[in-house]
């Protein structure tokens, strides 16, 4: 697993919460494209990214009781629709890998991600939630080139 450890800018995030499994993140992201309706296209077109954010330990944390958020970075600018909540990720050092695939691997590759190269990294997680950032539209790539940043913040 190659790993990369860079800082990332804070960013200001357009969310729609999400209890549950975190596989089942995708309709809150549903949701948070029905709230943001045609501003999410103008936003795109800019390089707003598409990010969900999970905060919860699905080791420690029963499946019903995960929280995860479907995001979206919006500029300072931006005003947020009724049924959008403001968050802001915070600037730091994070350990990033890639993912080239279907969303379905992402389990796996976060259970290799947390749970062989961070023991053996010797870096400690921040208290920031874990990002996965979308870096292509799955509704005109198709599965197998979908490419996602996985991303835990470092103390």
């Amino acid at each position: 697993m190659h790993v990369d450890i860079d800082t990332h800018p804070a960013r200001r995030l357009a969310t729609v919460r999400h209890l549950g499994p975190y596989n089942q993140i995708g309709r809150a992201f549903g949701e948070l494209g029905q709230r943001l309706g045609p501003a999410m296209g103008a936003l795109a077109m800019h390089g707003a990214a598409m990010i969900a954010l999970y905060h919860d330990d699905p080791d420690s944390v029963a499946p019903a009781d995960l929280r995860a958020d479907a995001a979206m970075v919006v500029p300072d600018e931006f005003e947020l629709p009724p049924g959008v909540t403001e968050q802001r990720l915070p600037a730091g050092r994070y350990a990033s890998t890639l993912h080239v695939g279907p969303y379905e691997q992402l389990g796996d590759v976060w259970q290799r991600f947390m749970g062989e190269w961070l023991p053996a990294s010797g870096e400690r997680v921040a208290s920031s939630p874990a990002v996965e950032t979308y870096l292509n539209n799955p509704e005109t790539t198709p599965k197998e080139q979908w490419r996602t940043l996985l991303s835990i913040p470092l103390a």
